[in-house]
């Protein structure tokens, strides 16, 4: 599997530059584009290189190395103006390791073919593209975030129709996101969706769209969805649905519930609204997502000495998130100082649990701010700072102490409590300073871009990053637990794109 993604990549790279070897001039039919990512950051606290857990703080010192590589090769070329048909085929490799910067070591099995398709243009009418493949779309970047609320078949494979002048963006697909969603455990989940973004003007655009997936009943195929009936949801989290069945059935061991055929439906609807060029402000983007999450498969627990598989469609469907952001960039001076703000928010509710803490029982919400100055065109000093709220809707989910161990439900000792910790809130205050080489210039995106930064973070979680700290109390634990609030890091980074 791992040389066919090596043999695919040297492919493609072949065909896209072995006539740029022979000096080739004109209109080329290949091209390529790319993103690179690559950081040291020495840790003197024993962290793994990350300022903190996420992107909820900005992207900056939160994320590791990165690399992703767009080819593309006319199969026969577009004429400008002209009706007559033409055909690309784009194939993308993306991934998160290099040797030397995380845990991986550069290996390829952290790297995939993230994007395969064939676009066809100008086929029954004029300025409709078909595209056979990977169907993934998005309108837009949350940059300070690096996420893309608004994006649409994100793991289906099929086929679209795409309607695109000046002013209309319209977009219909039609697939399977089986493999993406169920992986090893595959089950057909047909996809279908469409997308409109209307550009009213150079200074406002707005975008919505759907997508609507269902994962049909299919009776014998053990990864289609089933429910095992009269589940408790604490009995789940505890591992313990077999045990509390045969303890109130004991003499029904050999007749533990068979699982009964569901079907599934789930989906997300996407906004976009986009405005600028007014005054110091370059653009506004703002996105959001309505989401219902798939439903999880089965488990498994193992009691008295026997394996019980556990279906739990009904227990995992009815799950939600609505996610809400915005970025806003300004040309304070220009040529001198840019500041780009982001917003955001999420909540993700579980009408099935009411329990125990969950990332799918949340609030979150932060803002970024980013400043550059430009002290000369390729010398520039960054400053950014970040705050976030998040708060657990079931209970605590978080560790304030080196002791919260002994704390669980509702801040008391329970050793078969649903909770995990002394407090249901984090609060997470980021600080990013250092100078910024940019050969190519001016701007708070350009790229690429050489820094280097200090960060600091002070959480109310106790060691709210990366580690290998031991938590245990033990009497026999070697390592001693600590309390610490503050983190910090050194960072050597390069970012760009080509």
């Amino acid at each position: 599997m791992r040389w066919h993604r090596v043999e695919l990549i040297v492919a493609l790279s072949c065909l896209a530059f072995a006539r740029v070897a022979r000096g080739e001039a004109a209109q080329q039919p290949y091209g390529a584009a790319g993103y690179l990512r690559i950081a040291t950051r020495p840790d003197f606290e024993g962290a793994g290189g990350q300022l903190g857990y996420w992107n909820l703080y900005g992207r900056l010192l939160n994320e590791g190395p990165y690399a992703a590589l767009d080819l593309k090769l006319d199969l026969l070329q577009e004429q400008a103006g002209s009706d007559a048909p033409w055909t690309t085929l784009h194939a993308r490799v993306e991934g998160g390791s290099v040797q030397g910067a995380d845990t991986g070591n550069g290996s390829l099995a952290n790297f995939r073919v993230s994007q395969l398709y064939v676009q066809a243009g100008n086929l029954l009418l004029k300025n409709l593209t078909w595209q056979f493949g990977t169907l993934y779309d998005y309108w837009g970047d949350l940059g300070l975030y690096d996420m893309r609320p608004a994006q649409l078949f994100t793991g289906t494979v099929g086929a679209s129709a795409r309607y695109q002048t000046k002013t209309v963006n319209l977009l219909v697909g039609l697939g399977d996101s089986g493999y993406a969603i169920r992986g090893a455990q595959y089950d057909t989940i047909f996809t279908g969706g469409a997308s409109l973004l209307v550009h009213v003007s150079n200074h406002f655009e707005i975008g919505v769209g759907g997508e609507l997936m269902y994962e049909p009943s299919v009776v014998g195929n053990k990864y289609a969805p089933y429910a095992t009936p009269g589940i408790d949801y604490a009995d789940f989290v505890r591992g313990e649905v077999a045990k509390s069945y045969l303890e109130a059935h004991p003499a029904d061991s050999d007749f533990f519930p068979k699982p009964v055929p569901r079907s599934s439906e789930f989906g997300k609807l996407v906004g976009y609204l986009g405005f600028g060029g007014l005054g110091p402000l370059e653009w506004d983007s703002f996105y959001v997502h309505l989401k219902r999450f798939p439903p999880d498969q089965f488990t498994t627990e193992t009691y008295g000495g026997k394996t019980y598989t556990i279906y739990v469609h009904d227990i995992t469907d009815d799950r939600y998130e609505l996610q809400a952001g915005n970025e806003a960039r300004f040309k304070l001076i220009p040529e001198r100082l840019e500041l780009a703000w982001g917003l955001l928010y999420g909540h993700e509710w579980d009408n099935d649990n009411r329990v125990a803490p969950s990332d799918y029982a949340r609030v979150y919400a932060s803002t970024v701010v980013r400043l550059e100055t430009f002290i000369t065109d390729t010398l520039h000093f960054l400053i950014e700072g970040s705050a976030a709220y998040e708060d657990s809707l079931n209970g605590n989910e978080y560790r304030d102490h080196w002791d919260s161990i002994f704390a669980n439900t509702d801040g008391v000792s329970d050793p078969r409590g649903l909770q995990h910790g002394d407090s249901p809130v984090r609060v997470t205050e980021q600080l990013k300073v250092g100078p910024v080489f940019s050969p190519l210039g001016t701007g708070i995106y350009t790229r690429p871009s050489l820094r280097l930064l200090y960060g600091l973070q002070h959480s109310t979680q106790n060691n709210a990053f990366g580690n290998s700290f031991v938590t245990t109390l033990d009497e026999n634990n070697t390592f001693q637990t600590v309390e610490r609030h503050w983190h910090q890091v050194i960072a050597l980074e390069a970012e760009a794109w080509f």
